[in-house]
C-alpha cells in the first residue's frame, strides 16, 4: 500500500487541516499525521498567514505532493471515486463544487470575525457589520442544498461539501449564531458525525499554548 502523510497544524484552531483531514478520512485513506512544529518560526509565519506560500493541510501519497484543499478533495475523488467525496448526478456534482468552490475563496470577513476555536463557547456574542452578509450567505446555501437534495447532509450523502462547511458548523456553535430548525438540525448532524467527533477530541486535548494563531484560520 502506498504510504501517506497529511501534515496540520492545530486540531482546535485550523479549520482548513480540519477539512484536509476529514476529506481523507472520507476517502478511506490510510495515512500518517504530521504535525508542524509551532516553535519554528517560518511555520508560525505560514500558519498565520503570512507566509507567501500556505502548505498546511499537504497530502504526501506516494511520490504525489498535494497541498490545496480543494485539490486535495479533488485528488482523493479521483483515487477513491467509490468514496463519494463527489455527488454520482453531474448537476449535484457541478452544485458541490460549486459551493465548496465558495467556502473555499470566499467568506473572508466571516474568518477573521470568527475564527475556529473548538474549545470556546460565546453565549452571547456581537458580529461585525462585515462578517453578517458571509453568514447570511452561508445560511442561504445550505437552506438552498437541504432543499434540494432533502440531507440529512448537504447533498444528501456526506460530500465534499459537508468536510468543507463543517468547520463553519463549529464556528456558529461557538460563537452562538442564531439558526432555524433546518439548520440547527444540520449542524448538530455535523457534531455528531463520528470523525468530527474524533477531530474534537483531539482539539480539546492539546495544550494552550498557540492563542495566538486563532485569527485567520
Amino acid at each position: 500500500m502506498t504510504e501517506a502523510t497529511l501534515t496540520i497544524s492545530s486540531k482546535n484552531y485550523s479549520s482548513w487541516s480540519l477539512r484536509g483531514w476529514l476529506l481523507c478520512r472520507m476517502a478511506g485513506l490510510d495515512f500518517e499525521e504530521q504535525r508542524v512544529d509551532l516553535d519554528d518560526l517560518e511555520a508560525r509565519q505560514e500558519l498565520l498567514l503570512l507566509s507567501p506560500s500556505v502548505l498546511v493541510p499537504r497530502l504526501t501519497h506516494g511520490d504525489v505532493t498535494v497541498w490545496d484543499t480543494l485539490a486535495i478533495a479533488e485528488y482523493l475523488a479521483e483515487i477513491a471515486p467509490d468514496a463519494g467525496l463527489l455527488p454520482a448526478d453531474r448537476v449535484a456534482r457541478a452544485h458541490c463544487r460549486a459551493v465548496s468552490g465558495e467556502m473555499h475563496s470566499g467568506f473572508h470577513n466571516l474568518r477573521s470575525a470568527l475564527p475556529m476555536n473548538l474549545k470556546a463557547r460565546h453565549k452571547a456574542f456581537k458580529i461585525f457589520s462585515g462578517a453578517r452578509p458571509d453568514v447570511e450567505r452561508i445560511k442561504a446555501i445550505w437552506s438552498e442544498c437541504l432543499s434540494a437534495y432533502g440531507g440529512p447532509y448537504l447533498f444528501g450523502a456526506l460530500s465534499v461539501a459537508d468536510a468543507m462547511y463543517a468547520p463553519v458548523c463549529t464556528r456558529f456553535r461557538t460563537y452562538a449564531v442564531d439558526l432555524d430548525p433546518a439548520l440547527s438540525a444540520y449542524c448538530e448532524q455535523i457534531f455528531e458525525w463520528p470523525l468530527l467527533r474524533e477531530w474534537t477530541e483531539g482539539a480539546l486535548a492539546e495544550p494552550d499554548e498557540i492563542v495566538e494563531l486563532e485569527v485567520e484560520f
